[in-house]
C-alpha cells in the first residue's frame, strides 16, 4: 500500500490533505470550548504550517511523511476545539457501542492528551527521520537513534513551553492548555508516551528496511565503527591551535 503512494500525483495528494485539514481546522475554530486555549494550541500549528509551506518547493517531504503529519495535526485540532481534558471520546464511544472506554481500561481521567502524546512520537518520528537523514546523511544505527532522540527532546521542549504558557497566561486558559488534570507526573508520562511512540515507529521502520535493504546489517555495523581514533576535547583544541599557527603568514 505504501509503495502505491508513488503513483499518486504529489500535487493533488497534498491538496486533498490541505483541504481536509482546512475543513477540520475551520470546525475547530468555530465556538471552541475555550477560545484562549484554542489560540494557544494553534500557535505552534500555525508555525508548523508556515515551515511546511516555505520548504515545500526546495525540500519536499515524502507522501508518507506529509500523511503522518496530517493525521497528527487532525488529532491535535480536535483537542484544541474541546481542550484536551474535555474531548468527549467517552461519550462518543458509549453512544456508538454502549461501552465505556475508561471503564474497560480502568482510566479515571480523560486520556485524550495521553493518546496524542503517544501519536506525536508514533507519527512524527518518521518525518523527523526523513529530515535528519537527508540533511545529515546519517547511516545505520544513527538514522534510527537520532530521530528517537529528537522526538524525545522536542517532547520535553513542548512540556517546557506548556509550563511557560501556563505561567504567563495563568487562569483557566493556562490550566486548560497545561491539561494536567491534577496529575503531578503528567509531563513525565507525556514525554514517556511520546518516546514509546517514537521507539515503535523506528522499530517498524527498521524492520521494513531490514526486509528491503540488502546491506542493512553491514550499514549498521559500519555506522558503529570508530571513524576517528584520536581523542577530541583539549587535544583537538591543541591541534587546531597548532594548525592555526602553521597557517599564519
Amino acid at each position: 500500500m505504501l509503495l502505491s503512494l508513488r503513483k499518486v500525483p504529489r500535487g493533488p495528494y497534498l491538496l486533498v490533505l490541505l483541504g481536509a485539514f482546512s475543513l477540520l481546522a475551520a470546525w475547530a475554530a468555530i465556538k471552541p470550548l475555550d477560545r484562549a486555549a484554542w489560540a494557544l494550541e494553534n500557535a505552534l500549528v500555525a508555525c508548523a504550517l508556515v515551515v511546511l509551506f516555505a520548504t515545500y518547493r526546495w525540500f519536499p517531504l515524502s507522501r508518507i511523511s506529509y500523511g503522518l503529519i496530517f493525521l497528527f495535526l487532525c488529532l491535535h485540532e480536535v483537542g484544541s476545539h474541546y481542550t484536551y481534558e474535555k474531548v468527549p471520546y467517552e461519550a462518543v464511544f458509549r453512544s456508538l457501542t454502549g461501552l465505556s472506554v475508561n471503564g474497560m481500561l480502568g482510566w479515571e481521567r480523560n486520556n485524550y492528551d495521553r493518546l496524542v502524546h503517544l501519536v506525536y512520537g508514533l507519527f512524527l518520528a518518521y518525518p523527523i527521520r526523513e529530515v535528519v537523514i537527508r540533511v545529515g546523511d546519517l547511516k545505520g544505527f544513527w538514522g534510527y537513534f537520532l530521530p528517537l532522540d529528537v522526538t524525545m527532546s522536542t517532547s520535553m521542549l513542548y512540556e517546557l513551553v506548556e509550563w511557560g504558557a501556563a505561567e504567563v497566561f495563568g487562569g483557566g486558559a493556562g490550566m486548560a492548555y497545561l491539561g494536567v488534570q491534577g496529575d503531578p507526573w503528567d509531563a513525565h508520562k507525556d514525554m514517556l508516551l511520546a518516546s514509546i511512540g517514537a521507539a515503535i515507529a523506528m522499530g517498524v521502520t527498521a524492520a521494513v528496511n531490514a526486509c528491503f535493504q540488502r546491506d542493512f546489517a553491514r550499514e549498521w555495523i559500519e555506522s558503529l565503527r570508530v571513524k576517528k581514533r584520536r581523542p577530541l576535547g583539549e587535544e583537538e583544541l591543541a591541534r587546531m591551535k597548532q594548525a592555526g599557527k602553521g597557517s599564519t603568514p
